[in-house]
């Protein structure tokens, strides 16, 4: 994600990342970065936990040991399959999540990160945010699915998405709108009734997540 030569720096997915993102963290990582202690990589999954807590979400374990590339030649050729895409619906999500190690549990859980932050048109093509307050870190996501209407829209950049009936100018996509079909739409409900169900859920998927593909990994700096 460093390098913009090429690798995943580069993909359409990561847009916003590598300078946006990574350009806010840099003081953090000219401080802490030391090689065999923290690496880039770990500072990020830090950070991710950390603002997710500060946000009001629950707290994330993290644990340390990845390790860097150290150009883009070692990055992943392709972001195909890597990543969903936000205009298809659940048979694709399980072809993203299922081969990764992730159950449909783990793929509502994770979709409900959506509660906070937004779509930006310069880098998905999407345009908007999921709920009313974007930096606050609850099931809103969720009810919001359940409770509210949505109708067709087409993004400024020519993506098709949703937008709520009612005007509050929040926004779904394809991809969240496909879990009201069974048996997404039950946990869907369980975590619009059950914050904390929801927070438990996501701190084990996230944690997957974040550690997939990660051998060694210690429990303290």
């Amino acid at each position: 994600m460093r390098f913009t030569d090429g690798g995943e720096g580069t993909f359409g997915a990561n847009a916003g990342l590598p300078d946006v993102a990574l350009g806010f963290l840099q003081p953090l990582t000219d401080k802490y970065v030391t090689p065999g202690i923290i690496s880039n990589a770990d500072l990020w999954t830090l950070t991710a936990n950390v603002a997710t807590e500060v946000m009001g979400g629950p707290a994330i374990p993290t644990r340390f040991g990845r390790s860097d590339a150290a150009s883009s030649e070692e990055s992943v050729e392709s972001q195909v399959g890597r990543l969903p895409d936000g205009d298809k619906g659940v048979d694709h999500l399980r072809d993203i999540f299922h081969p990764k190690g992730f159950s449909d549990r783990d793929i509502v859980a994770l979709s409900g990160a959506h509660t906070v932050g937004k779509c930006h048109s310069d880098r998905s093509g999407f345009d908007g945010a999921w709920t009313a307050d974007a930096n606050t870190f609850d099931n809103s996501y969720f009810k919001n699915i359940l409770e509210k209407e949505y109708e067709d829209e087409t993004s400024c950049k020519g993506c098709p998405q949703k937008k709520d009936k009612g005007g509050s100018g929040t926004i779904m996509l394809i991809s969240d709108l496909s879990l009201l079909e069974s048996p997404f739409k039950e946990i869907v409900e369980e975590y619009a009734a059950d914050q904390d169900a929801f927070f438990k859920d996501y701190v084990s998927a996230w944690v997957k997540l974040q550690e997939n593909g990660c051998d060694g990994l210690r429990d303290s700096l």
